[in-house]
């Protein structure tokens, strides 16, 4: 039985579908955007549509942009013989938060994860070869998650630069900044041993 009319009905499974959204918060956002305004709706509405037809992928790193070269790719302040790679343009945002890379970027957009039928040629692999071939890059970063999908992903793609006459890195895993050692797992805390450095 059917509490809502359809149209509403059909808002709720829209939201469902958002990762993260379950059943409660999707009625709860569809009971939202009904209670808009008429103009404030149109506006939602036409944000999604523009940014799902206007928002591109950077030809040279794979970030989103609105067309053309991302603003990252464009600035000449970047230094161009460092390449961090992200499984995800929301890593990107992560990355650039920290104000402390300066570098280039090449997202992936996934990880090899062939539980949910993801392999090599899913992801923009092709396109970081390319750009490694061309010279001039020094560091290659592997900046993907330390998990299993992570790091099979950095570990093969660290295989397919081996012929490249670059340096492949590694970001450093460890005890997070205001973590327990007791609370740490055996993997975090060999990871963090692993990766000491002087001080």
């Amino acid at each position: 039985m059917e509490y809502f009319p359809a149209p509403l009905e059909k808002l709720v499974e829209q939201f469902a579908r958002l990762p993260g959204i379950g059943g409660k918060s999707a009625q709860r956002l569809a009971f939202f955007v009904l209670s808009l305004p008429e103009e404030e709706a149109q506006a939602f509405a036409a944000a999604i549509v523009d940014a799902k037809r206007s928002v591109t992928c950077c030809p040279v790193c794979r970030n989103f942009t609105a067309g053309g070269l991302c603003p990252i790719c464009a600035s000449p302040k970047r230094d161009g013989a460092t390449i961090c790679v992200v499984a995800d343009p929301r890593d990107v945002a992560a990355i650039e938060r920290s104000r402390e890379y300066s570098g280039h970027y090449h997202v992936l957009h996934g990880v090899i994860s062939p539980m949910n039928h993801v392999g090599p040629d899913d992801l923009a692999i092709k396109p970081l070869l390319e750009r490694v071939a061309k010279g001039g890059v020094e560091e290659v970063i592997m900046a993907t998650n330390p998990d299993t999908e992570g790091e099979a992903t950095a570990m093969y793609i660290a295989r397919l630069l081996k012929p490249f006459d670059v340096r492949v890195t590694r970001l450093a895993y460890g005890i997070p900044v205001g973590g327990h050692l007791e609370f740490a797992d055996d993997a975090t805390l060999m990871r963090a041993l692993e990766g000491r450095r002087e001080i």
